[in-house]
């Protein structure tokens, strides 16, 4: 059984399954099988860092060259292992962390290179690919009554053809309460139970006239939302009850705010969570922007892998700091980058990871991968390696296409797994 509940065998697939059995197939092959090196991983916390986040100045630093940029390479807790001056706090953590530094992206494109970057897959006009958090909520059972996918801050990927079950619930500011999971003010419990059993009736009915795939994924909505209310757990999204020394720790901003709720919902259980952050795409005054993003990114990541390995969900927990490209070696007329798809960096740390890990490199001025290169779409599979997810599985559209969970290309950097 899946962790969506919507999701179902299609005719085709349940004849290919039946011929395979009676041509002899062992059982076994048609059962998925955990890929090698992997399957450490019980949850998955995303940074998504939309606009193209510079490699040059957070993890590829390149000391003493003309791309260099403002910011001076430092020391970590791994030898040999320097990062960029903006991260001060997560260079104490690397030791729990690896770095690749040879991902090569195909689209400079921020739009085509988000959908990639987040599906494994390049665009195609008949079919909407799902996000990583969709299908991994998909291939994982939840773990508790809170959504198994949540994003923070931004919308994620779609859920493509998996449905509407498999779709995040979005919370918009962190810590606040969500408006939508309370009834109106004047609106006791028992009358909007009441409400809502009359609202599920009309749709059920609506549903069964029309057959409208929009009004079952409405219904299914409706239906999570009401367990939601009705659930404990919901105070989980609530800071409020939060050390106020935490918080500050993690830092007084959205981001920070983010991280944090990100710890407290893996806590209850949430597979995947992905914290969206914006403002990467910096054509001109990079140098000033990163440091801002440094000063508020650092001592949130770095506090969530030092509170996760504290509380021994680290190993159980793959934290991946990602974005859609890089910037480039050169800097413009305007002190800024421009975007740079030909190689970049990614950070991946916890459940499933060899810490203290450098995969490949990039060449000396950060143009071109030099060694051990990665595709974009190896990442998926390194992921979906980590939580023991078969990367040869086949889903379905709802036409009965076969689809890959990962393309068939894709392979798990197994040197990085554990």
């Amino acid at each position: 059984m899946s962790g969506c509940q919507d999701y179902h065998y299609t005719r085709r697939h349940m004849l290919k399954m039946f011929s395979a059995s009676i041509l002899g197939m062992p059982i076994s092959q048609l059962l998925a099988q955990t890929p090698k090196g992997g399957g450490k991983a019980e949850h998955v916390i995303l940074f998504w860092n939309s606009g193209g986040m510079s490699h040059l100045d957070t993890w590829d630093p390149k000391p003493g060259r003309k791309v260099q940029g403002e910011f001076a390479p430092i020391k970590t807790s791994v030898p040999d292992m320097e990062i960029s001056e903006i991260f001060p706090q997560l260079a104490k953590q690397m030791h729990h962390a690896a770095l690749i530094r040879s991902i090569k992206g195909t689209n400079g494109d921020h739009g085509r290179a988000q959908y990639e970057l987040q599906t494994g897959f390049n665009q195609a006009p008949n079919v909407t690919h799902p996000g990583l958090g969709s299908l991994i909520v998909h291939e994982r059972e939840p773990l508790g009554d809170l959504p198994a996918f949540i994003s923070i801050s931004g919308q994620p990927a779609r859920a493509g053809y998996l449905g509407q079950q498999c779709e995040a619930y979005y919370v918009g500011r962190p810590g606040d309460k969500d408006p939508y999971l309370t009834f109106p003010e004047g609106i006791h419990h028992e009358r909007g139970m009441k409400r809502l059993e009359i609202l599920a009736k009309m749709n059920a009915r609506t549903t069964g006239q029309t057959g409208a795939e929009q009004y079952k994924a409405a219904e299914t909505a409706l239906k999570d939302a009401v367990a939601l209310m009705e659930s404990p757990a919901l105070k989980a999204f609530d800071l409020k009850d939060e050390d106020p020394k935490t918080v500050e720790r993690y830092g007084e901003t959205e981001f920070g705010r983010g991280a944090l709720l990100a710890r407290r919902l893996v806590e209850k259980g949430v597979r995947f969570v992905q914290v969206n952050r914006g403002g990467f795409d910096n054509h001109g005054n990079i140098f000033d922007a990163m440091r801002n993003h440094g000063a508020t990114m650092d001592p949130a990541i770095a506090s969530l892998i030092s509170d996760l390995n504290a509380n021994g969900l680290l190993s159980k927990t793959l934290v991946i700091v990602l974005s859609e490209f890089g910037r480039t070696p050169r800097i413009n007329d305007g002190g800024g980058r421009d975007h740079w798809a030909r190689v970049f960096s990614a950070f991946m740390a916890g459940g499933g990871v060899k810490g203290g890990s450098i995969i490949g490199a990039s060449d000396e001025d950060g143009m071109d991968p030099a060694e051990r290169v990665v595709n974009t779409y190896d990442i998926h599979a390194t992921v979906l390696a980590a939580l023991g997810i078969d990367l040869n599985k086949e889903l379905y559209t709802h036409d009965g296409r076969p689809m890959r969970v990962v393309r068939k290309e894709g392979q798990p950097i197994h040197e990085m797994l554990v």
